[in-house]
């Protein structure tokens, strides 16, 4: 490989000869008094090659729009600021020129002396560069074009090492040369070159790491600045491991400043100055672009999007370069409207103050649409007011640890249970509290047994899906997710769309093995609830949430968005089951208070253990939306969490700021005052299409033989092991109390219903003949005393 470098600097010095021939001083010393016909021939050599200098700005504003076409937020680069050349240092110019071009104003275009030094430096093995600060101007410029483009192939292509691009980098310099007087060009170099850490452009730099103005920049700081360019992210104090690496950086350019080369500064001076540290200011959190923006999170979710979009770049920092620099139009899916009324239903019943998170997201079911997504906390800052998270979306996007999800993951149960045949007509009993110790589950690595008591407390008796849905029947469901198979109702939550919010367990992998997973013990970012319960209304489409809809360049081509990755992951029938069974909670049910007049809308509430947080669900086939109201585990509220007993939280919480009382109620207060109102105003834009009428056979599930068995603990283990639920019911008969008298039904059933064990409750007694008489007696009305008749005197 050293031998091709060296290979390809001797061919790059005898082309440059043999364009400029003998006279080649034409292009190195500018002022110089050279024959005019050598002037000519050389301008002509030059001239005969293709393409024309291509300048472009340093960046274009890329405009981001919602979906009205009114403008979100403009991205650019915040970190540049431009700056003439008597607002830089000058110890900060002589610092750049020193490491990169010392000559810079004693030679042209080329330094022929720096070429052929280079190329002797070269072939005795030590390999060196030999382009001219205006040369690496015209690279970057070259760079910046693509970028503007989104033209990856742009960008890679003004970085090959060939000799065709060599050649016209060295045109477009001599062009620029002609143009622009060495002072310009020292002044776009100092504002284009990359400092590494986000800073593009000396003033941003300063400020990123000094927290100062260019033109304050001291000779220690201006020869850690100068060092950056050549390789801003190998050598960025700020990420971990470099910071060494970049103070032998700084302290290279200091001896290159006071070499006898150079000698802008005394060697006294360079030893003074690598006698300090880097001096860095402390890091600071920006609150430029999306924290000014309309939406912040919003705009943030846009931002963290494009910049893991493929189409703008094969890197993070060339997607980065198209968001910030390419001049792109990006339209988005929100609704401001319905934005802002989410926004305010929210802040009218909870001040940004008050110790909880609280969050109403939307989404189009089939499309994957975000059409809006919206919290309690709408700016970004440390107030108690703001914070830097967005609640509805993932760690990795930008959000929290997510809230655990409670009872809208009975809808997961339900889905594997009509999957696996179970029906929704099928019979459970059920106990309160109901104790589930050695009980059976099976997860996706096998079956296990609950070793510890477990008790689950809620309504009782014998119910069918739709009982335990309207009611949200916890011993029902803890039951049901016995029977339908716990590995198949994760991998049902994880195809539909559901996301720990920040925790790495899988889904499958670890959650198949937790019995609680139907009450909804994970941690999960609302947005994937909410797009969970839309590809069920999508009638089991399921598409990734998306919130851009389209990228345009800088030049009108388009750019491919995001994708939604629409697929099927569900059997519509049962989706349309689901849809049927969930119209319960909102028909009498638990939902009851976030009905919407004239819709039919499925979905589910749910309170969370210990009242830590309340949900309401709601979908139509038209649009899915989910309110979360729960206590914030934010540091800065740990006080006022801290005085409560266990087991209350949202239970008669106080809101100081919001002057009302929680009630931990999820129906009334995340459903009919968060939900319904957000819900029932985005509605309007759409039509009132109904649900499916489901197969009845997805119904009614599948009939299985009823194993035989004798004695209530047999019966028990028989039939769990068939997938059966049983209890244990005493009925009258002429057999001694005690005695098993069978099973009903005894012959076919559907799987995971329960099975009564009749057992004798023992002979009815015959009723005793004279007893009851004389009981009769006793308890018959006497007859009434003749009232007498007063006498009158005379």
């Amino acid at each position: 490989m050293r031998l091709g470098k060296r290979l390809y600097s001797l061919v790059m010095f005898l082309v440059v000869s043999v364009l400029g021939g003998l006279l080649i001083a034409g292009l190195v010393v500018p002022a110089a008094g050279v024959a005019a016909e050598v002037g000519k021939t050389t301008a002509n050599a030059m001239d005969a090659l293709p393409a024309e200098l291509a300048e472009q700005p340093l960046a274009q504003k890329s405009k981001v729009l919602m979906a009205d076409g009114s403008t979100l937020v403009n991205f650019y680069d915040q970190n540049r600021q431009y700056v003439p050349l008597n607002k830089i240092a000058p110890i900060m110019q002589q610092a750049q020129i020193a490491i990169e071009d010392h000559r810079f104003y004693q030679h042209g275009a080329m330094d022929l002396q720096g070429t052929m030094r280079a190329l002797v430096s070269t072939v005795r093995g030590n390999t060196q560069g030999a382009s001219t600060l205006t040369q690496q101007y015209v690279k970057m410029s070259l760079i910046n074009a693509a970028q503007a483009k989104g033209d990856a192939e742009g960008v890679q292509k003004a970085q090959e090492n060939t000799l065709s691009r060599k050649i016209q980098e060295l045109r477009y310099a001599i062009a620029l040369e002609k143009k622009y007087t060495k002072d310009q060009i020292l002044e776009f170099y100092l504002n284009i070159a990359y400092y590494g850490d986000g800073a593009y452009g000396v003033e941003a730099a300063a400020l990123n790491y000094f927290g100062i103005h260019a033109s304050k920049l001291n000779l220690r700081q201006a020869a850690f600045l100068a060092g950056m360019v050549r390789n801003p992210v190998g050598t960025n104090p700020r990420t971990a491991g470099l910071e060494l690496v970049a103070l032998q950086r700084r302290n290279d350019v200091l001896d290159r400043m006071a070499s006898s080369e150079v000698h802008v500064i005394t060697a006294q001076e360079a030893a003074e100055a690598k006698g300090d540290k880097l001096g860095l200011s402390k890091p600071t959190k920006s609150l430029h672009g999306c924290a000014n923006s309309r939406f912040p999170f919003i705009c943030d979710f846009v931002e963290r999007t494009l910049k893991a979009s493929p189409s703008l770049g094969a890197s993070e920092e060339d997607r980065a370069n198209a968001v910030y620099r390419g001049g792109l139009t990006i339209r988005t899916t929100i609704d401001p409207k319905v934005q802002l009324k989410s926004e305010k239903t929210i802040t009218d019943y909870l001040d940004p103050r008050d110790p909880v998170d609280s969050v109403i997201t939307m989404i189009e079911p089939g499309t994957g649409k975000i059409i809006a997504m919206a919290q309690n906390r709408t700016k970004m800052g440390t107030k108690k007011s703001e914070t830097f998270y967005n609640y509805a979306v993932t760690n990795k996007m930008g959000g929290g640890a997510g809230y655990q999800g409670g009872s809208p993951f009975k809808m997961f149960v339900a889905a594997a249970a009509l999957k696996n045949g179970l029906g929704a007509y099928g019979m459970i009993n059920v106990k309160s509290p109901m104790n589930f110790q050695g009980w059976r589950f099976d997860s996706c690595s096998g079956s296990f047994r609950v070793n510890t008591r477990w008790n689950v407390a809620g309504s009782t008796g014998r119910m069918n899906m739709f009982e335990g849905v309207k009611r949200s029947v916890n011993g029902y469901f803890v039951q049901l997710e016995s029977a339908a198979n716990l590995c198949d109702v994760t991998k049902i939550a994880k195809a539909l769309g559901l996301q720990p919010g920040l925790s790495k367990r899988d889904l499958v992998d670890y959650y198949s093995n937790i019995a609680s997973f139907t009450l909804g013990a994970v941690e999960v970012a609302p947005i994937s609830l909410v797009n969970a319960y839309a590809t069920v209304a999508a009638r089991g489409i399921h598409c990734d949430p998306i919130i851009i809809t389209s990228v345009k360049a800088s030049d009108g081509t388009t750019i491919e968005a995001p994708s939604a990755n629409c697929k099927r992951v569900m059997d519509e029938g049962i989706a349309d089951a689901l849809t049927k069974i969930f119209q319960g909670p909102y028909n009498g049910g638990t939902a009851t208070p976030a009905r919407i007049a004239g819709y039919q809308i499925a979905g589910k509430t749910g309170t969370v253990s210990d009242n830590r947080a309340i949900w309401t669900m709601g979908i139509t086939r038209n649009l899915a939306a989910g309110a979360v109201i729960s206590y914030s585990s934010d540091p800065r509220f740990k006080s006022y969490w801290s005085g409560y007993r266990k087991r209350v939280y949202l239970q008669r919480a106080y809101m100081k700021y919001s002057q009302r009382t929680l009630y931990g109620l999820s129906g009334q207060e995340a459903g009919g005052r968060l939900l319904k109102p957000a819900f029932a105003y985005a509605l309007k834009n759409y039509d009132k299409k109904r649900f499916v009428e489901p197969p009845y056979g997805i119904l009614a599930g599948e009939k299985v033989d009823v194993p035989g068995c004798s004695g209530v603990p047999s019966c028990t283990t028989i039939l769990s092991n068939a997938g059966f639920g049983s209890y244990t019911d005493y009925i009258a008969s002429n057999s001694p109390k005690g005695t098993f008298l069978g099973i009903s039904p005894r012959d076919v059933a559907v799987r995971g219903t329960s099975i009564r064990i009749l057992i004798s409750s023992g002979p009815v007694k015959k009723p005793d003949k004279k007893k009851d008489d004389d009981k009769k007696k006793d308890t018959a009305s006497p007859k009434p005393t003749p009232t007498p008749t007063p006498t009158r005197k005379r």
